[in-house]
């Protein structure tokens, strides 16, 4: 990495700068940051309790939607806050957000956390949301984009190359567009420019633009990074320069990490998170699981019956962002599904999540109407993938006994190979499916750039 030296504000002063507010206060954040990821569990969460202590109490007096929703769990503005009383809160569903509109507003934003703006969520479930965030939210992003970058040792300073969904004609090929990694790295590492390419564009596009660009750093969706890696597998393409692939949005499975490894023998760094909360999960440095960014938010796992899970139990994702005054989220059911992991080996006392499993409707319906995951990004994957010439592949689960298998093949499939793959599809979501398959020239990802390889229409 270049030589840490922030770009100063003071004209004629080089070094030690003297960098603007701004950029003062990210600097300021991860120094405390690069402390705290080393702090005991028990501190870090004693913490989080004293600042959700802060954020109940103005939730109460400045947002209507709050103010009985508190008193009904046995809180108001002057209650001590306990994990149990916090436990007691009732969990916040997208529909609450979406019926409750200006509500979940602060009607009085505290002084010092900017100016306030609206974003929206992609709706990859069906339900998009409008959020409220401050310039102080954008702070702690930036900051934790930061650590993200020095957990994994990028250096800012080469080309970084984002190949994701954008508006039509926004970036397109040949040529893309060109941009910065992000505030904080152009201000504090005077970064290389980043370029970006719509993911709207072929596979074979893609790599010929990867090619000409020769990028140190790739970042993409999962899926995207599977079919670049297997395109360049079979064509014998190397990107000479490329040391690492950063997915984001998609669940990562270990044949895409397995795949990046064998085509350009570089590692696949993930991180989890979302526009209406921010950073919730970092990759560790060390290993593979995710640390939750427990500095900004307070993530718990939780059964069906509320209660938290052990290690090693999955459960539902509640998050609560710690610091976004304007719009409280006070334990929002995201949609996701998670496990737990055990203290992380490398020291750090931030919670571990070992893996990251996805929204609720990429769980296959039984019709006992049980639900399980397909893991489909697991391993054995590469059992399907052997049987045909398979580019990419959908599976839609259309009612309780019906599976559409949308195949994107380099040929017509034997019947012979249709009913091998037709009983790997029955033997992997374990039920005696009636499997049909259709064919397409590719198979469409959602508004948001976002690819699902399983998707369930059943309604439960």
């Amino acid at each position: 990495m270049s030589v840490f030296v922030p770009k100063s504000s003071v004209e004629g002063i080089v070094w030690p700068s003297l960098p603007g507010r701004r950029v003062t206060a990210i600097l300021a954040i991860l120094f405390q940051l690069e402390h705290s990821q080393w702090w005991p569990s028990e501190k870090i969460r004693g913490l989080q309790f004293r600042q959700l202590g802060r954020l109940l109490v103005h939730a109460y007096r400045t947002v209507p939607f709050y103010r009985e929703r508190l008193r009904k769990a046995g809180l108001t503005a002057k209650a001590p806050l306990t994990p149990e009383q916090w436990a007691g809160i009732p969990l916040l569903q997208r529909q609450d957000i979406q019926a409750a509109g200006p509500a979940l507003h602060s009607t009085r934003v505290p002084d010092g956390h900017g100016k306030v703006s609206t974003i929206f969520t992609s709706g990859s479930t069906g339900k998009p949301i409008g959020s409220l965030r401050t310039e102080l939210t954008g702070l702690f992003w930036e900051s934790f984009t930061l650590r993200d970058h020095l957990w994994h040792r990028r250096d800012p300073t080469q080309k970084l190359a984002a190949i994701r969904s954008a508006k039509e004609g926004v970036s397109p090929y040949p040529d893309g567009s060109v941009g910065r990694w992000g505030f904080g790295s152009d201000a504090i590492f005077n970064a290389a420019p980043a370029i970006s390419l719509n993911i709207n564009c072929t596979v074979e596009q893609q790599v010929e633009w990867l090619q000409r660009q020769n990028p140190a750093y790739l970042l993409t969706f999962p899926s995207n990074v599977l079919r670049l890696a297997n395109h360049c597998l079979e064509k014998g393409i190397k990107l000479r320069n490329l040391r690492q692939v950063q997915a984001i949005s998609e669940v990562l499975g270990a044949e895409i990490r397995a795949a990046c490894r064998q085509a350009w023998g570089v590692p696949v760094i993930d991180l989890y998170s979302s526009r209406e909360v921010g950073y919730m999960a970092l990759q560790c440095p060390d290993h593979e699981h995710h640390h939750v960014q427990a500095e900004g938010v307070l993530v718990e796992i939780v059964d069906d019956r509320g209660r938290a899970c052990a290690p090693g139990e999955v459960g539902k994702v509640v998050v609560t962002p710690l610091h976004n005054f304007a719009m409280p989220l006070l334990r929002y059911e995201i949609g996701d599904y998670a496990e737990v992991g055990e203290s992380c080996s490398c020291g750090r006392g931030l919670p571990v999540l070992r893996r990251i499993l996805g929204r609720v409707q990429n769980m296959v319906v039984l019709p006992s109407g049980e639900r399980h995951w397909t893991l489909l990004s697991s391993e054995n994957i590469g059992a399907f993938l052997d049987i045909a010439p398979i580019r990419q592949y959908q599976f839609v689960q259309k009612n309780l006994q019906s599976i559409e298998s949308r195949l994107v093949v380099e040929r017509d499939l034997t019947p012979e190979e249709e009913d091998r793959l037709r009983k790997w599809i029955v033997n992997k979501l374990g039920h005696p499916f009636e499997v049909t398959f259709t064919y397409h020239e590719e198979i469409a990802r959602s508004a948001s750039g976002k690819y699902q390889d399983f998707i369930s229409e059943v309604e439960t």
